[in-house]
């Protein structure tokens, strides 16, 4: 007869530390997929200057990105036969305290279009003109600069800030 029964049997080693690397290697790889599809899918948020700095470095070719910057209303102009939107923007600076200390962002779109040294970038947009593209409105764009160094924008957002001024209430104070 077999002396050995199954609660005297030797039990098995290394199960449990099989498991432990199994779900490390599991997530590790589910890890690596989403920083991954994350990178793929990452815009970048630039001002002007920065555009045209990461320009002439070559770091923007085929990336799309985000850009922000004022609206100079003179450069508008739009066919309405082809859908074509081109127009200029200017440089507002990407930091808050900057644009705190010209005032509020009203003055700051005012004093980025008002002066002729901030750097500037030429746009064009297929679709309907928006109602609220005009002079120092802020347009915040998402596409891509193309090699000739026109943004090329496949969404177009804009920003109007002078436009709701007088419509926020006074708060009350406690």
């Amino acid at each position: 007869m077999n002396d050995l029964h199954p609660i005297d049997a030797e039990p098995r080693k290394g199960k449990p530390l099989k498991f432990i690397i199994g779900g490390l290697v599991i997530v590790a790889a589910i890890v690596y997929l989403i920083v991954s599809s994350l990178q793929a899918n990452v815009q970048y948020f630039l001002t002007v200057d920065e555009v045209l700095e990461k320009q002439q470095a070559g770091e923007l070719s085929g990336r799309n990105i985000r850009l922000s910057g004022a609206v100079v209303g003179d450069t508008i102009q739009y066919d309405m036969d082809t859908l074509e939107l081109s127009f200029t923007i200017v440089h507002v600076p990407g930091d808050l305290e900057m644009v705190e200390e010209e005032g509020g962002l009203a003055a700051a779109l005012h004093n980025a279009v008002i002066d002729p040294a901030r750097s500037r970038l030429e746009v064009v947009y297929y679709g309907a003109r928006p109602d609220l593209l005009q002079d120092e409105a802020q347009a915040i764009l998402t596409g891509e600069l193309l090699a000739n160094g026109i943004f090329k924008a496949d969404e177009l957002l804009l920003k109007c800030p002078t436009k709701y001024e007088g419509s926020v209430p006074d708060q009350i104070e406690s």
